[in-house]
């Protein structure tokens, strides 16, 4: 499992600029600390889909109401829901130098977020292809909080993949994952090879964003 070195300093706020040799070697160090203590896991499941009008979506789990999530599904037969987590090792490291040494505690963090990003993607180029192989095609990942995707539709996706009992991921009453580190989503799934390229920041209307891409 890896982690995009160049994520990892845009979400520090590097942007454009070149992190000095320093700032390098303690994200170097931040990776192996991070690799040897997170227990990445997770889990799919596929479910029927119903697209009504007006932007409401029943997707067999959950239900709710989305323009944008709608249009990413358009054509579509059915969805994958997914989630991922780091697990609690994650955290855990995180917390221990949020106590002790915050600086290593703040590139930590990026570094999750980095690494929690590519084994989604590694999960998600396995299933894509696993589906390709029965001549159907994945639409890339939409998750809640990105557009008018609410982060209420939570409880449903995780309860519909018993993702408490299987790899471990709770919510708290404001919708937030824990282990922190984790990764809910919806992923169409049509017979046509039509992918829609859309990603994290091109679904943010947030333009001003310091980590925009």
């Amino acid at each position: 499992m890896e982690a995009d070195r160049k994520e990892i300093l845009r979400y520090l706020g590097y942007g454009k600029n070149q992190a000095d040799e320093s700032v390098l070697n303690l994200v170097e160090s931040c990776v192996e600390e991070l690799s040897r203590a997170a227990e990445p896991k997770s889990i799919s499941r596929e479910f029927p889909l119903t697209l009504l009008p007006d932007g409401e979506i029943d997707g067999g789990c959950f239900k709710t109401r989305s323009r944008n999530l709608s249009k990413n599904l358009k054509d579509c037969i059915s969805v994958v829901v997914f989630a991922a987590t780091l697990g609690l090792g994650a955290d855990h490291l995180i917390q221990k130098y949020t106590r002790i040494q915050m600086s290593r505690a703040v590139v930590l963090q990026a570094a999750a977020a980095a690494m929690i990003e590519d084994y989604c993607n590694e999960v998600c180029t396995r299933l894509r292809q696993e589906y390709e192989t029965r001549g159907l095609y994945l639409r890339p990942r939409f998750s809640p909080g990105y557009g008018d995707f609410p982060l209420s539709c939570q409880p449903a996706l995780l309860d519909g993949l018993e993702a408490g009992k299987r790899i471990g991921i709770k919510l708290t009453d404001s919708f937030l994952m824990m282990p922190s580190k984790s990764v809910t989503a919806v992923m169409g799934v049509g017979q046509r090879p039509f992918r829609c390229e859309v990603r994290g920041c091109e679904a943010c209307q947030k333009t001003d964003c310091l980590y925009r891409r």
